[in-house]
């Protein structure tokens, strides 16, 4: 008699593991890729520097990716999981390059710390898992979707609305020409409707990768029509190899240190929050034991990328939309996957090959994916009783609210303090806090608990 093997532990054949590992990463590569891009040209570094940035952020962010989705002894949450730098650290980042007394070694070394920092603490942060039931589940779910809606809407644009430059020493916000260019929004719509197309029409392996085909199918017409070049590429090397330390030993600030770890208990609050999502999308309940794994895989994470001179890593919520999408569960995906960002660390060729796909295809790709995760929470809070209980209206209708304060009015929070400004920039976070203490004021805690079977309940079927 055959062991019943859970879909999140299956083992697909190894062309289909690479297939869908690929498409994984193509829809994780342009935000993998932009934190480095960031902080590089804030420090002013040499076009190579920044290359050596990128190339470590993929091959860390693949070691990362298959420590979380294979799992070892006591690390890792062993779901569909990639992982990728927070944006949650960029402000801060920026902050401690234009110190002097920090600059670019301070912020690696304020990494290191973080990520040794939530290594300790995961235990206790996963002791929360209690407070976490289907009405904050859901809700918090449902505002991670609709905060990455930005994300892909931004991506059909051609980029940002605006982006910041440095004019006789002053930084001012500039409008982007290219934002909302007629041939990239028609990219974006194609890429859309192919994809929906195969969804529709094909079954089985070739559904799973609908969105692959159609991020193969936009860059081609981008190519036709002039909007993907590929100079980089052909100027790229073909191996470049990453090594620890490779920008000079870290440098430890107190106060850098400290703020980095605050980023680290947002960053943890968040995976909780996308480890639950994926918890519920592939219909295996996690308990504290798994939630403290998962957690502690973020430390070290961040940790290895502290010692590859990169920064801190977390769960990437972009990928969890795709696997509502595909259906496809199994954690060997997105082990395939963070092979596949290793190799991409160690051949800038290909990493080159990667980004040179335009915007407005990822754009069209991200509006199924992540309405996905939107449509997930929503499908969460179906189970929730809302006739009998008035007070979980309450819960979902303010976090939700304040969920929504740093996409729609983003210097709501400018006049506070400077040190606050990673807490009160995630929108994810706020939901989080406010669904967790207003349903502990209304609802007292007891009904937190979710015991194994109310979370097999919540689950439900994956989408």
């Amino acid at each position: 008699m055959h062991e019943v093997v859970h879909p999140v532990d299956e083992r697909l054949p190894y062309p289909r593991l690479f297939t869908l590992g690929l498409q994984h990463v193509l829809v994780l590569y342009a935000g993998a890729v932009a934190v480095p891009l960031i902080i590089g040209r804030a420090l002013k570094l040499s076009p190579e520097q920044v290359a050596a940035l990128i190339n470590a952020d993929l091959f860390a962010g693949g070691v990362a990716t298959l420590i979380q989705s294979v799992g070892f002894p006591r690390v890792g949450i062993r779901l569909p999981v990639m992982m990728g730098v927070t944006f949650a650290s960029v402000g801060p980042m920026l902050a401690m390059a234009a110190s002097p007394s920090v600059g670019l070694l301070g912020i690696f070394g304020a990494v290191i710390t973080a990520g040794i920092f939530g290594i300790v603490v995961a235990p206790i942060v996963s002791r929360l898992l209690p407070l976490f039931p289907p009405v904050v589940t859901g809700t918090i779910i449902l505002v991670i979707g609709i905060s990455l809606m930005r994300v892909g809407i931004n991506w059909a644009g051609g980029g940002v609305p605006t982006f910041t430059k440095v004019v006789d020493g002053q930084a001012g916000a500039f409008p982007n020409p290219a934002y909302g260019a007629l041939d990239g929004l028609a990219v974006a719509l194609f890429v859309l409707l192919f994809i929906l197309a195969i969804t529709k029409l094909a079954k089985g392996f070739v559904a799973n990768v609908a969105v692959l085909l159609g991020i193969i199918a936009g860059a081609i017409v981008a190519a036709i029509i002039g909007m993907m070049h590929f100079e980089k590429v052909l100027a790229a090397p073909w191996v470049d190899l990453v090594v620890p330390f490779q920008f000079g030993w870290p440098q430890f600030d107190f106060v850098a240190a400290l703020t980095m770890c605050l980023v680290m208990i947002v960053v943890m609050i968040e995976s909780t929050g996308m480890f639950l999502a994926l918890s519920e999308m592939t219909g295996k309940p996690i308990d504290q034991e798994a939630l403290t794994r998962g957690l502690r895989a973020d430390g070290v994470g961040t940790l290895i990328g502290g010692i590859f001179n990169t920064f801190p890593y977390t769960s990437f919520s972009q990928n969890v939309g795709l696997v509502g999408v595909t259906g496809v569960r199994s954690r060997w995906v997105t082990a395939a996957g963070g092979g596949i960002m290793l190799a991409l660390g160690l051949v800038p060729k290909l990493a080159a090959l990667v980004e040179a796909v335009p915007l407005p295809v990822l754009g069209g790709a991200g509006l199924v994916m992540f309405g996905m995760v939107a449509a997930t929470g929503a499908r969460i809070l179906t189970n929730v009783d809302f006739r009998g209980n008035r007070f979980n209206l309450y819960v979902v209708a303010l976090a939700v609210g304040f969920g929504m304060i740093p996409l729609v009015a983003p210097a709501f929070f400018a006049k506070f303090p400077s040190e606050l400004r990673p807490l009160l920039d995630s929108g994810i976070l706020l939901a989080a806090l406010v669904a967790v203490l207003l349903n502990a004021f209304f609802n007292g805690l007891a009904r937190g608990k979710p015991g194994r079977a109310e979370a097999v309940a919540a689950a439900g079927e994956s989408v």
